[in-house]
């Protein structure tokens, strides 16, 4: 079957930018909804939770769209399997991904504890869950982690990393893929400049797994859970996934080198460790398998 005009015309299109308009798109297709979702729930008959069975359907339909590549046009049912790269087949790598990614995420809180004494960090602004019932505030954080678990995943680590890696290699493609989803993230009032690497470092964590597995499942695991539980943790205590408590830390130009950073520092670079040795291991797991 010839190929339509328009998609001749976008595959002229260079690679990379290509895949930095397609993830973006992705991204804001499966983000926005829910984002209108909830806001307008929070105002409108929020003693229910109608917003969260409205968005588990769009998901399922975006899921069968962008990652299972169902739907018209079927000429490009192939591109959007293979771009989202949501394989299930990782046999006895599941368990390495899983930890692997576990460690790498470790090592980035406590990354950002160093981070967090050297510049200031921005504060949560005051959240307020009692106004709204609990088992709606507890499905508003299940879908919200499912939404980023999923979307953010495929877009990023899958319709913008991939062709980017098959072009000009996995570093190029996690960093630019890392720089797009701390920018995303920028709609927050408190997410600024000073907030970039952690988010960088954060997706090089799930780059990384989906770079080596050939798979976006065991980092939508990890970003879904890891969601949920920040979430549950704000509303808790007060504090983001950013901060290591709900108050401003001192900095050590106010402070001195003291034990607490020096402490912070020697876990960062013992578990630093344990995570490349991990992903060491899944890297020679995974190129066996494959070979």
């Amino acid at each position: 079957m010839p190929m339509p005009p328009p998609l001749r015309l976008w595959l002229r299109v260079p690679v990379l930018v290509r895949a930095v308009l397609t993830g973006v798109a992705v991204a804001l297709v499966g983000s926005v909804p829910w984002a209108v979702l909830v806001s307008a729930n929070t105002r409108h008959h929020s003693t229910i939770p109608w917003s969260v069975p409205i968005m588990a359907v769009y998901l399922w339909g975006y899921w069968h769209y962008f990652v299972r590549g169902l739907g018209w046009p079927g000429s490009t049912a192939e591109a959007r399997r293979t771009n989202a790269r949501a394989r299930g087949t990782l046999g006895d790598a599941w368990g390495q991904a899983l930890l692997a990614g576990v460690l790498g995420l470790a090592t980035v809180l406590l990354l950002q504890g160093v981070w967090g004494r050297l510049v200031s960090l921005p504060q949560q602004r005051e959240i307020d869950p009692s106004r709204y019932p609990v088992m709606t505030v507890f499905l508003w954080v299940v879908m919200g982690g499912f939404v980023s678990g999923i979307v953010e995943e495929t877009s990023f680590r899958g319709y913008l990393q991939r062709p980017i890696e098959r072009r000009y290699g996995p570093a190029l493609a996690i960093l630019l893929a890392g720089v797009l989803f701390g920018f995303a993230h920028f709609g927050h009032p408190e997410v600024g400049l000073v907030l970039l690497p952690f988010y960088l470092s954060v997706s090089t964590v799930y780059g990384a797994l989906a770079y080596f597995t050939e798979s976006t499942l065991p980092s939508m695991v990890l970003h879904a859970g890891g969601n949920m539980l920040g979430a549950f943790d704000l509303f808790a205590r007060g504090r983001t996934e950013w901060q290591l408590s709900a108050q401003p830390t001192r900095l050590i130009w106010e402070t001195g080198l003291d034990a607490a950073f020096w402490g912070n520092v020697a876990a960062l670079v013992i578990v630093g460790a344990l995570a490349v040795w991990a992903y060491s291991a899944l890297a020679a797991s995974t190129r066996a398998a494959r070979h």
